[in-house]
């Protein structure tokens, strides 16, 4: 690892820190260095405060001058909520701006990358960009797809079974498992279950880490026909906000009920297959939801994988054999013929969790 690597390591290790906080925005950090010693630092902490740069050199003050700023998005050429970082960087006096990655908004694009060049700054683009644009996966798919990123999480035993014949699955995964879990529902806008998940096991959906604290995604909740229970812990809407995406001819009744109780709705239409998913994940990122976590069951995992919906799969495995002709699979819906038909993925990583592993895949 040379120099610029590793500063740009530093920098993406310090923005991943604030994964969860900065939506709808990246997470981005910067790190200044003069000398072959680190004069600033910064990370970009919430939506609509100011940028990672503005922290680096407010740190580094006199000794940007002649420095090398490393940051891990191209520098923002627009104003929005703070003024255009590119603007700042080149009047510090930096000599040299290394970037991991071009920013894919639209607005910015390379046009903050070109006012540093024009500047007479040396600007190398590139160093670690594929960990820079993993990082960021959610915040380019939003500007790229318009769409909120959807992750597919589920746990199974290791012969693919994600739940006895009855229903039964508490619990497949260890604790370790769990509570990546949770920290999953701490970065994430929304998480998603079906209305058989609700029934079947009445959960929370909440965020729930041994430190304390943490912050409760909006639940979504797929019911076509208005079955949740009025006494279900996702209507208790004092916790967590809870949307229920159902047909547009549903009860009107059963929606009054439960808009009483403070539960948001979305109506789509409801087709042989189910609902639209499509038209949801329109509505959902106009509400400002850029991320989905799906933890509902097989039917659900089902419906968004036939949608071409998935855009991230984290798939916990635990070290058992459930066997059984009708325990339940992750993926249930309309069986195919041959294996030309199956959806390929590419592995990414591979992580353990106590005794689970944990598989990080992508669609291809």
């Amino acid at each position: 690892m040379n120099d610029d690597q590793y500063y740009m390591k530093l920098a993406l290790d310090m923005a991943a820190s604030a994964k969860g906080k900065t939506n709808p925005n990246p997470v981005v950090g910067a790190v200044i260095v003069k000398d072959g010693v680190i004069a600033g630092t910064g990370i970009h902490r919430k939506a609509g405060e100011p940028h990672a740069e503005v922290h680096a050199f407010k740190m580094a003050g006199e000794y940007a001058a002649g420095a090398t700023l490393y940051v891990t998005l191209e520098p923002c050429s627009h104003y929005g909520k703070t003024p255009p970082c590119a603007n700042l960087v080149k009047e510090s006096g930096v000599h040299r701006v290394v970037v991991a990655t071009q920013d894919p908004n639209p607005e910015v694009a390379g046009r903050g990358i070109a006012i540093l060049k024009d500047a007479g700054i040396e600007v190398e683009v590139g160093v670690l960009e594929k960990e820079a644009q993993r990082l960021n996966e959610r915040f380019i798919h939003n500007m790229t797809k318009n769409r909120p990123f959807v992750i597919s999480k589920l746990a199974m035993t290791l012969d693919g079974k994600l739940a006895t014949h009855t229903g039964h699955s508490k619990w497949i995964t260890g604790e370790e498992s769990r509570h990546s879990v949770h920290l999953l529902r701490n970065e994430v806008d929304a998480i998603l279950v079906g209305i058989g998940t609700v029934l079947a096991d009445d959960p929370s959906l909440t965020t729930r880490l041994p430190e304390g604290g943490g912050k409760n995604p909006v639940r979504i909740i797929l019911d076509s026909e208005l079955r949740v229970p009025l006494e279900a812990n996702v209507v208790e809407a004092t916790e967590a906000k809870t949307i229920i995406v159902t047909q547009e001819h549903a009860s009107k009744d059963k929606v009054d009920l439960l808009s009483k109780k403070g539960i948001e709705f979305i109506f789509v239409q409801k087709h042989d297959d189910g609902l639209d998913l499509r038209a949801l994940m329109e509505e959902l990122y106009k509400k400002g939801i850029t991320d989905v976590l799906l933890e509902g069951g097989s039917e659900v995992n089902a419906s968004f994988l036939r949608a071409g919906l998935i855009d991230k799969f984290l798939i916990y495995v635990a070290p058992k054999l459930l066997g059984g002709r009708n325990s339940l699979t992750p993926f249930t819906g309309l069986d195919v013929d041959t294996m030309d038909e199956a959806l390929d993925v590419a592995f990414s990583n591979v992580d353990t969790f106590g005794e689970d592993i944990r598989i990080t895949a992508y669609p291809k």
